[in-house]
């Protein structure tokens, strides 16, 4: 009879997810918010839609410089910590292969039994480095296209996120029944883009619905309460 094939899963789009939410929630509520605070200060559709589409642009363009300017330094920090360690691989060797057998030792591996690697290790001085950047320091090194992606995605998000609660004011003709509208499609997009992340990370898909849309309301109630008493 022939073995059962094993085929492991694993979620491995952490950061593509991560910009989305960033893109997509702030999105969702921050245009949502001047246009409901606009609402009741203008009596024409128009407006608010201009308004909109002038905060989804600049909202779009920061967030984007947001996420590829993080990514950026994410990947200057660690070629700075790279080289350092690199420097005391060479320097220091034996406090660096110190450093290993204590690494193990974290796991329960008795330092008799580490020995091997640890002089594997030193055999090959950038495997060495790469070993302690990830076990010693908590850093994975990242990917060079990340930034500009990061960047492209969180805009995009943004954008995606903010036509949702702009579509009934570009669709109707008077802002109170617009109003209305933007903060049920909004609710609903809130509750949706939870459960599409749930399915994504692998939590339950009701409860990251909830508490997407829950987050998500009371930061977009929270910004139509000073939208509303600024205007």
């Amino acid at each position: 009879m022939p073995a059962t094939v094993h085929t492991e899963s694993h979620f491995t789009g952490g950061e593509l997810v991560r910009d989305v939410v960033i893109g997509m929630s702030d999105g969702l509520t921050v245009p949502f918010a001047l246009a409901a605070g606009l609402s009741g200060a203008v009596s024409t559709n128009w407006v608010i839609v201009a308004a909109g589409l002038a905060e989804i642009a600049a909202g779009s363009i920061a967030m984007g410089l947001g996420g590829y300017l993080a990514a950026r330094t994410d990947s200057e920090h660690y070629a700075s910590e790279r080289q350092h360690e690199l420097a005391e691989v060479r320097e220091i060797p034996e406090v660096e292969a110190a450093e290993i057998t204590e690494i193990f030792r974290s796991y329960g591996i008795a330092p008799e039994e580490s020995a091997p690697v640890v002089t594997a290790l030193r055999a090959r001085p950038d495997a060495w480095v790469d070993f302690m950047m990830r076990f010693e320091l908590g850093l994975e090194k990242p990917d060079p296209r990340r930034a500009l992606r990061s960047a492209v995605t969180i805009a995009g998000s943004y954008i995606a996120g903010g036509a949702i609660p702009l579509g009934p004011y570009m669709a109707m003709s008077t802002p109170g029944g617009a109003l209305g509208a933007s903060a049920c499609l909004t609710l609903a997009a809130l509750f949706a883009f939870g459960w599409v992340k749930a399915k994504f990370t692998g939590i339950n898909s009701w409860k990251g619905a909830g508490q997407t849309t829950l987050v998500g309301g009371i930061a977009a109630t929270a910004a139509y309460i000073i939208a509303r008493a600024v205007s």
